[in-house]
Formats: structure tokens, C-alpha cells, sequence
């Protein structure tokens, strides 16, 4: 049993009985408090949810791309995750170049419409094979401008340069680890206005005591029953990779939220979720040890012993 995923579940119930109904950017609306906070021992085990399955190949992939800097869903694609398609299709079908079927009603919450859902589908499919084979539509409509990875590996400062926040980073930890600050921030206001979807998770800080690693998340909107099991497993997961980047080991990933919030058609499937009995939580490896954070691929990570329940479906919000 994981008395880190009870933090979790806590707060799922405690949202859905006294959140406050709020409307919102994609017209879903929201229960949702403000100000929150969940704290995750990583000596405990690998905090991935086991109350659903949460996809762990998305999570490695997502991160990797963020480490690597890039904010091309190409590399996604190539690793089978579709986790970023909807931001990018919705600037293709709102663009000028986009000749196919009326996609005025765009979202997921409109595919409840049969015949538009399977227009929806054929549309995002040719959409997805153009980024994978055309090099020059991938560079126009894959892009989802200065996002995570760019923010972290390749800030732009006004002067024209850039910072490799990141790695700057790591190589603190590794020379003066009792630095206040060890921190890498997501939210360039001079970017906002261009990126597909502002950061959600703003800003993280690490900590070194007793020769282990522990990072703290700042995220201003938390989507708690998609997104946020997601942030919780990448974040303990991108400490993990530092920590054995910086000869360490790991503390603890604490999780702090602004506007933690449960989508309204998000309601039914959290109390489901509820109803579900933990399990013991699984645990991480890293194949080649030696490898740079940034030279690791998709086969160094290794998820073991998970066994969770089933995943819950649910839409996500655009």
C-alpha cells in the first residue's frame, strides 16, 4: 500500500465534495480549490498511481522530449504518444492552409457526435502522417512553440543569447549542492502569448541534504485526474535522472498546486477511481548508469513491478 498515492486520493475526494464551481478556458467548468500541497518519498517507491493505470511509455517519452529540449510532436509521434496532438491540430485546422472538413465545433468534448468524431479521427490521422513523413509540414504544424523543452534547454534572454537552464542546473548541483538556487523555470512571460498551451508546471527547485536529492514542483493549474498523476510520476522521474546524473540519491518530490481543479465530466470517473483499492507501488532502474540525462533513450528506463488497476478513461479538455 502507498501512503503517498492516499495524498492523492485525499484530495480527489476532498475537491469533488468541496470544490468550488468555476467555469474555465475550454467551457468544461470545474470544481476546484486553491493553494495545495502533496509530498512524495521516493525511498517509498515510484509514485505512478495504482488506483488506474497510468501510461508510463508517455510519460518516459514526454520527458525525454523536454530534456532534450525539443518542441516538435514529431518525436512523440516516433514513440507512439499522442499525448500533445490536440494543440497542435488545432492550430493546423484554424490555419489558412487547412483545406479539409469544417472543424469549427474542434475538441474532444464535441466528439460525443458520432459522424463528427469519425471526420475528427480521419482528420487527425492524415494530420499525424503529414508530421511523420513531410519535413517541412512537421516544421510548420508540428511546432508547438517556446514550450517546456525550449524554456529549459534554450531560454532566449533579451540580449539574444541563450540559457541552458537545465544543465546549468545539474552542473550546480554537482559543484555547490547547498545552492538556494537550483531552479529551473517554465513561464517566460515574453513567450506566453506564442506558446500552444502557457506552462502548467512553472517552475521546480532541487534540494541536496544527507546525499540525497529531493525536488519541489510549482504548478499553477492541475488538472488532478489526467494531468496530474502524469506530473507527479515525471517529476519523481526526472529526479531519479539527475540524482544518478549527480552521483546521488532521492528524497522526496514535493508537489505544490494553485488552482487544483477536477473537470466537470471528469466527476464520475474520479469516484470510480475511489472506489479502488491501492497497491504496492512499483520501482524505477536505469539501465546505463554512465550515460549523460542527455544522452538516455526510451530502453535506459525500466518500470518494475507494477501492477495497478485498470486505466479509467476519460476526455481531455482543449
Amino acid at each position: 500500500m502507498s501512503y503517498s498515492e492516499q495524498q492523492y486520493l485525499d484530495l480527489l475526494l476532498d475537491i469533488l465534495k468541496n470544490g468550488d464551481q468555476k467555469s474555465d478556458r475550454t467551457g468544461t467548468g470545474t470544481l476546484s480549490t486553491f493553494g495545495r500541497q502533496l509530498r512524495f518519498d521516493l525511498s517509498e517507491g515510484f509514485p505512478l498511481l495504482t488506483t488506474k493505470r497510468v501510461p508510463f511509455s508517455l510519460i518516459k517519452s514526454e520527458l525525454l522530449w523536454f530534456i532534450k529540449g525539443d518542441t516538435n510532436i514529431r518525436y512523440l509521434l516516433q514513440h507512439h504518444n499522442n499525448i500533445w496532438n490536440e494543440w497542435a491540430f488545432e492550430r493546423y485546422v484554424k490555419s489558412s492552409d487547412y483545406e479539409g472538413p469544417d472543424m469549427h465545433d474542434f475538441g474532444r468534448r464535441s466528439l460525443q457526435d458520432e459522424e463528427f468524431r469519425q471526420v475528427y479521427e480521419q482528420e487527425m490521422e492524415t494530420f499525424k502522417q503529414r508530421i511523420l513523413t513531410d519535413n517541412h509540414f512537421a516544421a510548420q504544424y508540428g511546432e508547438l512553440g517556446n514550450i517546456y523543452g525550449r524554456q529549459w534547454r534554450a531560454w532566449k534572454t533579451s540580449w539574444g543569447e541563450t540559457i541552458d537552464q537545465l544543465g546549468q542546473v545539474i552542473d550546480m548541483i554537482k559543484r555547490n549542492p547547498n545552492s538556494r538556487r537550483l531552479i529551473v523555470s517554465a513561464w517566460n512571460p515574453e513567450d506566453v502569448p506564442a506558446m500552444a498551451l502557457p506552462p502548467c508546471h512553472t517552475l521546480f527547485q532541487f534540494y541536496v541534504a544527507d546525499g540525497k536529492l529531493s525536488c519541489q514542483l510549482y504548478q499553477r493549474s492541475a488538472d488532478m485526474f489526467l494531468g496530474v498523476p502524469f506530473n507527479i510520476a515525471s517529476y519523481a522521474l526526472l529526479t531519479h535522472l539527475i540524482a544518478q546524473e549527480c552521483g546521488l540519491g532521492v528524497g522526496a518530490f514535493v508537489h505544490t498546486l494553485g488552482d487544483a481543479h477536477i473537470y466537470q465530466n471528469h466527476v464520475e470517473q474520479s469516484h470510480k477511481q475511489l472506489t479502488r483499492e491501492m497497491r504496492a507501488l512499483p520501482s524505477i532502474s536505469i539501465t546505463h548508469p554512465e550515460r549523460s540525462i542527455f544522452d538516455l533513450d526510451m530502453d535506459d528506463i525500466i518500470l518494475e513491478g507494477y501492477q495497478p488497476h485498470p486505466a479509467i478513461r476519460a476526455p481531455i479538455a482543449v
